[in-house]
């Protein structure tokens, strides 16, 4: 799942992180045979357990997506999301920004990928789980989804699937924040988390850089406003096609997760 980029500095800059980073790991603690920091490693489970034992939750999101142009550029594209899910088999997760927006549904029996700007949709039997949704959709579309590693009933589980090292950094805050700043390693991707520090260990920031990728670009989620007992109204996890919407038979997404209304190709 994990997936995309980073930022090019110049010389002096680079050696001066490089320094910084070295001196905070020095002084940090050791790794073991596996590679993975112990204090990391229990930072993550926590924020595991917290979020995949919550019964429901709603959250806000800013994206941002890294893209290098064929002529070498470095552009970055925002959006947001808004996160409404409740356990085991519901949630509706709407993504608005330049290149997309769109709904995804999900009521326990089907899944509707709805969007707004082409007015299509097009719908997945998956009667099961929200884990089952989330991997029916990848299978569908042959593109992962950055940061719904988060949104499994054991999230622990995905995110350290191909982990080979990973650290606690220390104390960092975000949006002032405090919170447990956690690295991993894999053989393509590196990924950061920020965790709330104290009783609630949610995540407030995920970092994805694309080690395999020219200039290494990265996709960073930025989470906001939690709600663990939300109040949901009713009807939000049921889709109801409007008036000459286009209902397509595959989902159709391209690279960049926009939604089109055509199926050519698949």
């Amino acid at each position: 799942m994990n997936g995309i980029m980073s930022s090019a500095r110049s010389d002096a800059a680079g050696l001066l992180s490089a320094a910084l980073l070295g001196c905070v790991l020095a002084s940090g603690p050791v790794l073991g045979a596996d590679g993975i920091d112990a204090d990391a490693d229990a930072i993550l489970k926590s924020m595991s357990s917290y979020l995949g034992g919550t019964k429901a939750f709603s959250v806000n999101a800013d994206i941002d997506l890294e893209v290098v142009s064929t002529a070498g550029q470095k552009l970055q594209f925002s959006s947001y999301a808004t996160v409404v899910l409740e356990r085991p088999s519901k949630f509706n997760v709407s993504r608005k920004g330049m290149f997309a927006d769109a709904a995804f549904i999900y009521d326990g029996n089907t899944l509707t990928l709805y969007g707004k700007g082409v007015n299509a949709y097009a719908q997945v039997d998956v009667p099961g789980t929200i884990d089952d949704a989330i991997l029916a959709y990848e299978q569908e579309t042959g593109i992962a989804a950055p940061g719904a590693d988060l949104l499994f009933a054991d999230p622990y589980a995905v995110l350290t699937r191909g982990v080979n090292k990973g650290v606690n950094l220390g104390t960092a805050y975000v949006d002032g924040i405090e919170c447990n700043h956690l690295a991993f390693r894999e053989d393509e991707v590196d990924w950061q988390l920020w965790v709330r520090t104290g009783a609630t260990p949610l995540p407030m920031k995920y970092v994805i850089t694309s080690k395999w990728q020219t200039a290494a670009p990265q996709y960073e989620i930025r989470y906001r406003d939690w709600d663990t007992s939300p109040k949901i109204p009713a009807g939000e996890f049921t889709f109801s096609a409007p008036s000459g919407a286009e209902k397509l038979g595959t989902i159709v997404v391209n690279e960049m997760g926009e939604f089109t209304s055509t199926e050519e190709g698949q």
